[in-house]
């Protein structure tokens, strides 16, 4: 097993992002692209937790069987909302008990159902110290380039960043359009005292119907960027073309601005993101 902090000390890291199957179909999507995205030797490679306590076994199984089954180095993401702190330790005893090093502490969104309980821990950070108390885990947190949308302003935001940083080891942005809204962030993070890498996290976005998703999931695609997929015309095909055009152009960028890596969000699906590692000159990550 690789613990993703000692993959960052060692040089730039190459990652992507999946999440557990719910049905036969998304299990036989997920396991095509991540034989096809294997090949490309990432890193590491992330497993969301969907939320409800089902994803709890989800999860957890998927990430033990990449150990068992494949080269991947996983990391596991577990949330506060919905749990109580004793349940948190059991999960995060479950996944040191299967061999899992890396986690992703997230605070989760608030439950859409009324009855559902909240959760006894508020914060990730909470949830980041529980983890070290358990022992054994590489810890990476949830960081927002644009600041997170609960955040009553962006310097709240940078400073409640900074504190989850000082007790975790890495963090991985949500996604972004911009190269100038990474290096802001990582600006800010410094003048705070804080060094710890930042991976910027990347979501291809590669036809139209994508653009008010993006909106609704907390980063509006600029108007520039979808002029330009606009602009590719009507044929499907040229505008995923421009939209992995788009972003190679940026991950060419947050390289060269110093970036740590690139961890790309697939939605379980692997052909943009090849395209973009070929582009990039990338094939395997070493």
């Amino acid at each position: 097993m690789t613990r993703i902090d000692d993959l960052l000390r060692a040089g730039r890291t190459f990652s992507f992002e999946f999440f557990p199957p719910r049905t036969d179909e998304e299990r036989l999507v997920l396991v095509r692209t991540m034989r096809e995205l294997e090949a490309l030797e990432p890193s590491f490679v992330s497993i969301t937790y969907r939320g409800g306590r089902s994803s709890r076994r989800l999860t957890t199984d998927l990430v033990a069987g990449l150990r068992q089954t494949t080269s991947l180095t996983p990391m596991a993401h577990l949330i506060c909302t919905g749990h109580s702190r004793l349940e948190l330790a059991d999960i995060l005893v479950d996944l040191r008990k299967a061999g899992v090093e890396n986690l992703m502490a997230l605070g989760g969104d608030p439950p859409t159902d009324p009855d559902a309980a909240p959760g006894e821990l508020e914060h990730a950070s909470e949830l980041v110290e529980l983890a070290r108390a358990i022992g054994g885990f590489s810890i990476g947190v949830a960081a927002h380039p644009i600041g997170h949308p609960r955040s009553p302003d962006r310097a709240t935001d940078r400073r409640f960043l900074a504190e989850k940083l000082e007790r975790a080891d890495f963090a991985v942005t949500q996604f972004f359009y911009s190269v100038g809204e990474y290096v802001g962030l990582v600006e800010d993070l410094g003048r705070l005292g804080v060094d710890k890498p930042v991976i910027p996290g990347i979501m291809p976005v590669t036809n139209l119907r994508s653009v008010p998703a993006m909106a609704a999931m907390g980063a509006p695609v600029p108007e520039a960027l979808a002029a330009r997929l606009e602009g590719a015309g009507p044929d499907r095909e040229a505008v995923r073309h421009e939209g992995v055009a788009i972003f190679t152009e940026l991950c060419e960028a947050l390289l060269e601005a110093g970036a740590p890596g690139l961890h790309f969000y697939t939605l379980n699906r692997s052909t943009a993101t090849r395209e973009i590692y070929a582009g990039l000159g990338l094939g395997a990550h070493g």
